[in-house]
C-alpha cells in the first residue's frame, strides 16, 4: 500500500488533508488511456474521462477523511494510486465511530448518482448525444464508472467499504477483536473467489486487486489475533485510556526508544527504570493513541458519559 511520503507527490492541501498522488499512477494512465483509444474522436476525452475516474475516487476518499474527522478521529492524508485511493483514517476505537468514518465513502457515490443521472437526462433533452457526441459519451461513461466504483465497494469484503461497514455493524455484538476475526475471514473468502475470476477471464487488474485485498485480510486477522490475546492479559486497576475507556495491560510491553528496554510505565511513572528516560505521553496498546500518564488516572475516576 502507498504512503503520503515515499514515491509520492503532493497535490494540495484541504480541510487540514494532504492529498498525494504515487508515481506509479503516471505509468498506468499511460497505459489506460491508450488501450480506450477509439472510443472518442480525440484522445483528450480519454484523458478527461479517466481523470474523471479519480475526481470521483478523491471524493469518496473526502468522505472517509471529512467523516472520520467529525467524529474526532484523525485523517490528514489521502494518496491516489493505480488501484483507487486511501484515506489514512484513525477513528475513535468505538463500532459507531468507525461506521460512520467508513459509511460516508460510499454515501458520497449515493449522492452522486442522481445528480449524473439528472445531468446526463437533461443532456440528452437538449439533443448532446448528436450534437456533442463525445461530451455526451464521457457524462454517460462518468455515470456508469461512479455506479460501478459503488457496487464494487459496498461488496462485503474485507478490506472493501462493504467489508468493513459488515465488521463496524458486528463489532456491536462481537466486540472489536472477534468482529475484524470474522470480516476477515470472509474477506478471505470472497479475495479467494476473485483471484479465480481473475485467472478465469485472465484480468491482470482484476488479480492485483484480488491480492491486495488478501494481503489486507490476512494483516487484519494477524491483527484481530493480537486483539483476543491483549484481552487475555490482565488489566491494571487505576487506570484507564481517556480514549477507548480500556484498561491498560500489567507487564512489561512498552519498550525504552533509547535504551530498548521493556518495562511498565505504569509502575515507574512513565520513566525508564534503566536508563531514567521520561516520556511526556505513553501509548494505549489497545488503540494507539497517546496519553499523559496523569490523564490515564484521571480517566479511571471519571464520570461515564452516555
Amino acid at each position: 500500500m502507498p504512503t503520503g511520503r515515499d514515491g509520492s507527490i503532493r497535490l494540495f492541501g484541504f480541510a487540514g488533508i494532504d492529498v498525494f498522488l504515487h508515481w506509479s499512477w503516471f505509468l498506468v494512465a499511460v497505459y489506460e488511456i491508450q488501450s480506450r483509444s477509439g472510443r472518442y474522436s480525440s484522445i483528450l476525452w480519454n484523458i478527461l474521462e479517466y481523470l474523471a475516474l479519480f475526481l470521483i475516487v478523491l471524493l469518496h476518499e473526502f468522505g472517509h477523511a471529512l467523516a472520520c474527522r467529525q467524529v474526532g478521529g484523525n485523517a490528514n492524508r489521502i494518496v491516489l494510486w493505480p488501484l483507487g485511493g486511501v484515506a489514512y483514517v484513525d477513528p475513535p476505537p468505538r463500532p459507531g465511530a468507525t461506521l460512520w468514518s467508513i459509511a460516508a465513502g460510499p454515501l458520497v457515490n449515493v449522492v452522486l448518482v442522481p445528480v449524473l443521472l439528472v445531468a446526463l437526462s437533461a443532456c440528452r433533452s437538449a439533443g448532446l448525444a448528436a450534437t456533442a457526441p463525445d461530451l455526451f459519451r464521457l457524462l454517460r461513461s462518468i455515470a456508469w464508472i461512479n455506479g460501478g466504483l459503488l457496487i464494487f465497494n459496498i461488496l462485503p469484503i474485507y478490506p472493501l467499504d462493504g467489508g468493513q461497514i459488515l465488521r463496524s455493524l458486528l463489532w456491536f455484538v462481537l466486540g472489536r477483536a472477534r468482529s475484524l476475526m470474522a470480516a476477515a475471514v470472509l474477506g478471505l473468502l470472497g479475495a479467494v473467489a476473485f483471484i479465480g475470476l481473475a485467472v478465469w477471464r485472465q484480468d491482470l487488474w482484476l488479480g492485483a486487486i484480488a491480492l491486495y485485498m488478501a494481503m489486507n485480510c490476512w494483516a487484519g486477522f494477524k491483527n484481530a489475533q493480537t486483539l483476543l490475546s491483549m484481552a487475555k492479559i490482565p488489566r491494571r486497576a487505576g487506570f484507564t485510556c481517556p480514549t477507548c475507556n480500556t484498561a491498560p495491560p500489567v507487564g512489561t510491553y512498552w519498550k525504552c526508544t533509547q535504551c530498548t528496554q521493556a518495562f511498565d510505565p505504569f509502575e515507574t511513572g512513565a520513566v525508564c527504570p534503566y536508563c531514567r528516560a521520561q516520556y511526556p505521553t505513553t501509548q494505549c496498546l489497545d488503540c494507539g493513541r497517546r496519553h499523559a500518564i496523569h490523564e490515564w488516572a484521571s480517566a479511571s475516576i471519571a464520570v461515564p458519559q452516555f
